[in-house]
């Protein structure tokens, strides 16, 4: 079994990959952003490391997908490598921030990656407002965060929306953070786990 969960930045995928994990007792795939050797660079100067840094992170999650399907475990997987394809290549190319020599590249990439992997059985996507999001960036205080723009975030969100109107690659599950604490709320939470035991048994 496969879980991805979906959402911009500040939603709360890694917390909530994390309770999910610790709930069905899975496997958790975490985001590579201790070890990622571009953040910090990118948030200080976008337009020169945009490239660099969703290459990394589309080899990075192509090798999770790779790994988890060898391995056959059951995953709750933080972010989706069709989050890097459809919302932050396109979005960082649309602000030009990426070149498009480079987007192509990097689509071209992606189409290769995409003819060897799976989708997941269920995503997960947390829908959050701007406001919220900001919040949660700062409750984390994250410092290469702190330079993220609020265009920056509401490009993102108006790109997650429009993606999600037309998944259709399997299950969909969306989860709306701005009236769910499920950080901070058992109840809230155990509504979550709750609709995801009712989409999860109906997969078999």
């Amino acid at each position: 079994m496969h879980i991805a969960i979906a959402g911009n930045i500040g939603s709360g995928k890694t917390t909530l990959t994390e309770l999910l994990a610790k709930h069905y007792k899975w496997e958790p795939q975490y985001e590579d952003v201790t070890d990622n050797p571009y953040l910090d660079d990118f948030y200080a100067e976008m337009q020169r490391w945009s490239f660099n840094l969703q290459i990394y992170f589309l080899q990075s999650r192509f090798k999770q997908i790779v790994k988890l399907r060898q391995d056959r475990l059951d995953v709750i997987q933080d972010r989706t490598i069709y989050e890097d394809a459809h919302i932050f290549a396109p979005n960082l190319f649309a602000m030009g921030l990426m070149p498009e020599r480079d987007f192509n590249s990097y689509q071209e990439l992606f189409s290769l990656m995409e003819s060897f992997i799976t989708p997941p059985d269920l995503l997960v996507y947390l829908r959050a407002s701007v406001p919220t999001l900001v919040g949660h960036i700062q409750e984390r205080g994250r410092a290469y965060e702190n330079g993220i723009r609020l265009d920056y975030l509401t490009r993102l969100n108006e790109r997650y929306e429009a993606w999600i109107s037309t998944y259709d690659k399997g299950n969909l599950l969306i989860i709306d953070v701005d009236n769910n604490r499920f950080p901070k709320n058992s109840e809230d939470l155990g509504s979550i786990i709750e609709r995801i035991d009712a989409q999860i048994h109906g997969l078999f």
